[in-house]
């Protein structure tokens, strides 16, 4: 074989050498060091698409990459080509889209239970969840089943007790720490403990700091005799969920229930009871703490005792110490007989509510119905008993009673109190910290911060070639990631779906966002190509004091417009993305108040226009003003994003 000439072996190396060599940004680079990475997943295709939106180079946003889906290459690219073809293909595939994409999906129902499967009277469910209880308990005679620790902390629980307990007799049940911490949480007891001679029921700390729950009884201990059922710190420290009782103990025979601590501290929860004792001998029902110290509560009775002989209600310190909130009693102990109702120290809210009561006691006989020390500013009467109703210190909050001077300057302190936000602690009024002013963000500050956590379940976005492929309608989205209706991410689902359809606010400019993609195109609509994406750099320091470092404007601090991206419920993210105008956005080194050491980045927002925004707004509460007259800040919450401007 012949030489290669010297010179060409020259020319040759030089090439190689001066030849220019690929670039890999940072960003491409594998979390391994050197390898770049694989050009096909979510990452690599949001930030080529990051390049083409953004021109001007600006960084991307690390928190915005890490919801980006998990998805591999090869497992994007099958589920596009099944949207693509066919949405509703997906539903096929669900369990494995669901898993690979890190999604918020109801779970199948892991285990069940029947009749055929007790093996005797009592029985201990430690540490389950997700599961399906039919015909369990059926006819047992004594004996115990104790559920503790079942479905704690999880996400999406469906527990199902259908005809538990039925025609037992002294069986009694425990719920202690059941569905505690949980996330968008269902649990169903149809036609539990009915026809059941004896025994007893108890929910003790059920529902505990869980987010979204969605609980219903449904003729839940109806027909039984003797039947003794407790509610114990039912749904407390819990936010935004709904308890259903339907013809709960109905036509039953002498069937005491207790609700104690039901709800308290709670935060948007709503209860209904329909139907509950309708029919019922010798119903013995307690409320006390009821809905106490909880944030805008919505309780409902609806034909509650209708026809009932010889029934007990006691209401005590009944949605005392709330915030708002709305009761209605609706047909309450309507033709029943010698029925007898005690509402003690009902509706002592710190700001206004309304109670409404309409055909209550009407058409009953030898009925007793006593309201003490209910006090309440916006109460309505319709087709009420006009005999056996007793009122004994009902007043509205603001008139000073007259009937002793002791009570007299009682409620003169009360008033007092009010006037000058003196009045005791209630944590629904507004959370230390939440919202300040202006002048509170400079160097050397100290300041409650507020519980910045993100309270929503983990989930990332879909690919846009997934997600823009899917119907963005309630029943789509139920249909195709097989979530029942009449459940709590059922119920989520449409209220995303409604919000997201809501006519704009006057100079709002909206849209909800599925997809990363989706989000960068609306902050480049609003606010041009040369953008940059914030947020709080973590959670430290949230529910303590804070120390403020050193303070920046972005864009010098000059008046601007951002567009603010907040999570809604959903099994894929899904960003509600609406324009800010007349604001002012800073970052913040927030430090530790004693070691002074440095703890977190913050990003706080200062509305500057606050002309529209209700009087009975939360920020006006803790600041003390009014619309149009301060500016009102707040720090960006951890999963939320603020787009402004480049500096």
């Amino acid at each position: 074989m012949a030489a290669t000439p010297p010179l060409l072996v020259f020319l040759l190396l030089a090439l190689v050498l001066l030849s220019p060599r690929p670039h890999v940004a940072a960003s491409d680079v594998s979390p391994s060091g050197g390898a770049a990475a694989n050009p096909f997943t979510a990452r690599a295709a949001l930030i080529r698409y990051w390049k083409r939106m953004v021109p001007t180079n600006r960084p991307q946003a690390d928190f915005l990459l890490a919801k980006l889906s998990p998805l591999s290459a090869l497992d994007s690219a099958t589920f596009s080509s099944l949207a693509a073809a066919d949405p509703s293909a997906l539903s096929r595939r669900l369990p494995a889209l669901c898993a690979a994409a890190r999604l918020l999906c109801s779970p199948a129902t892991a285990n069940t239970y029947s009749a055929a499967a007790r093996k005797d009277d009592s029985s201990a469910f430690a540490s389950y969840q997700n599961s399906n209880f039919s015909d369990y308990g059926t006819g047992a005679a004594g004996g115990r089943s104790s559920f503790k620790n079942y479905s704690d902390d999880l996400n999406v629980p469906v527990d199902t007790f259908r005809r538990y307990s039925r025609d037992s007799t002294g069986h009694n049940d425990s719920f202690a720490s059941y569905s505690p911490e949980g996330n968008v949480v269902t649990a169903n007891f149809t036609s539990y403990g009915s026809s059941a001679t004896g025994g007893a029921g108890d929910f003790v700390s059920y529902d505990h700091e869980s987010n979204v729950p969605d609980l219903k009884f449904t003729n839940y201990d109806a027909d039984a005799t003797g039947r003794r059922r407790s509610f114990s710190s039912y749904s407390d420290d819990t936010n935004a969920g709904d308890q259903y009782f339907a013809g709960y103990g109905k036509d039953g025979n002498g069937v005491p229930t207790s609700f104690t601590s039901y709800a308290d501290n709670s935060n948007v929860i709503g209860s209904s009871f329909a139907g509950y004792g309708e029919g019922a001998i010798g119903a013995n029902d307690s409320f006390a703490s009821y809905g106490f110290n909880g944030n805008v509560p919505e309780n409902n009775f609806r034909s509650y005792g209708d026809g009932g002989n010889s029934g007990s209600e006691r209401f005590t310190s009944y949605r005392d110490q709330s915030n708002v909130g709305d009761d209605s009693f609706t047909s309450y102990a309507k033709g029943g007989n010698a029925a007898a109702a005690n509402f003690v120290n009902y509706g002592n809210s710190f700001n206004e509510g309304s109670d409404s009561f309409k055909g209550y006691g009407e058409g009953s006989s030898k009925h007793s119905v006593t309201f003490k020390s209910y006090a309440a500013d916006n109460t309505s009467f319709k087709a009420y008993a006009k005999s056996g109703v007793d009122f004994k210190s009902y007043r509205n909050s603001s008139v000073i009673p007259s009937s002793s001077s002791s009570d007299a300057a009682a409620a003169g302190s009360l008033l007092s109190l009010r006037k000058a936000g003196g009045r005791p602690a209630n944590r629904w009024l507004v959370e230390p910290g939440k919202f300040f002013r202006e002048r509170d963000l400079r160097r050397g500050s100290v300041m409650p911060m507020p519980d910045i956590r993100d309270k929503m379940p983990p989930r990332s976005f879909l690919p846009r070639s997934i997600a823009g492929r899917i119907p963005f309608s309630a029943a789509e989205v139920r249909r195709i990631f097989g979530i029942p209706t009449d459940t709590a991410l059922g119920k989520a689902v449409a209220d995303t779906v409604a919000e997201c359809e809501r006519a704009p606010n006057r100079g709002e400019t909206k849209r909800c966002a599925t997809s990363a993609e989706d989000v960068i195109d609306f902050a480049v609509s609003v606010l041009g190509s040369d953008v940059v994406v914030r947020s709080t750099a973590n959670t430290t320091g949230s529910k303590g004091a804070i120390l403020i470092g050193k303070v920046g404007g972005v864009n010098g601090g000059k008046v601007t417009k951002s567009v603010s991206c907040h999570q809604s419920l959903f099994p894929y993210l899904v960003y509600y993305c609406h324009s800010v105008p007349k604001v002012r956005v800073y970052e913040a080194e927030i430090l530790a108040v004693e070691s002074k050491e440095k703890i977190n980045h913050g990003i706080a927002i200062c509305h500057l226009d606050t002309s529209d925004w209700s009087a009975s707004h939360g920020a006006f509460v803790a600041l003390g003003s009014a619309p149009g007259k301060i500016e009102v800040c707040h720090w960006i919450f951890e999963g939320d994003m603020t787009w402004t401007v480049a500096d």
